[in-house]
């Protein structure tokens, strides 16, 4: 079964057939509406964050094609689990799209253990939860979690609704959440000179894809 970067290339070269050419299309490839959930233990310690996303129509529909389906014709969370394993096992090699900094300090995130898809409506849904390699206080600390993909291969855009929770989280505590931003015309045009098949962008693209990631900050007292 092909991998994360392998799917989605094949549902960009899908998608360029199946859909009338338009501006800027060689990125972003894949459409992702995303929440964030900060979770922490009794001591106040952040401890994981646990994602949600949903996946555009075209992503879903291709991934899932050929799947076992029940009585009702319906892809079964059974069914999804290999694809799920392959989906998480694959997103390490792109930090899960998520970069955690404490206090100017970047933290990393251990294997995922807790992962699964389910498909509702057309759309897959990829849940996941990152542990920190060691629980972080948050008391007198600021706390930063980016999402988004520096490659500006997969757009990530937070739900309008609770687009990021704290579970658990210490007493007065201030969560702000700021969505990403659009490329400007000269961005997107520069953007849309990229070939599906390159992945990585170049430190000064890198760098312009940055201003577009979604930012949740938390600060404790």
């Amino acid at each position: 079964m092909p991998n994360w970067r392998r799917l989605c290339l094949v549902v960009a070269v899908v998608g360029a057939f199946a859909m009338p050419p338009r501006p800027a299309e060689a990125h972003p490839h894949v459409f992702v509406d995303a929440r964030a959930e900060l979770v922490f233990d009794q001591a106040g310690k952040l401890t994981a964050v646990r994602h949600v996303w949903r996946f555009d129509e075209a992503f879903s529909a291709f991934a899932t094609q050929g799947l076992a389906t029940d009585d009702n014709g319906k892809v079964t969370r059974e069914a999804l689990q290999p694809l799920a394993k392959i989906n998480v096992d694959s997103l390490k090699d792109y930090d899960y799209f998520s970069y955690l900094r404490v206090a100017g300090k970047r933290f990393g995130f251990k294997i995922p253990t807790e992962y699964w898809l389910q498909m509702d409506g057309g759309l897959l849904t990829l849940f996941f939860t990152l542990p920190l390699m060691e629980p972080v206080k948050a008391s007198k600390q600021t706390l930063i979690l980016d999402v988004y993909d520096p490659g500006y291969f997969v757009d990530f855009t937070l739900v309008e609704s609770e687009p990021a929770l704290l579970v658990d989280g210490p007493t007065g505590c201030d969560l702000k959440v700021q969505a990403k931003g659009e490329p400007d015309a000269a961005s997107a045009a520069i953007l849309s000179q990229i070939p599906a098949s390159e992945r990585d962008l170049p430190p000064d693209l890198q760098q312009m894809t940055k201003d577009l990631a979604n930012r949740i900050t938390v600060k404790c007292p």
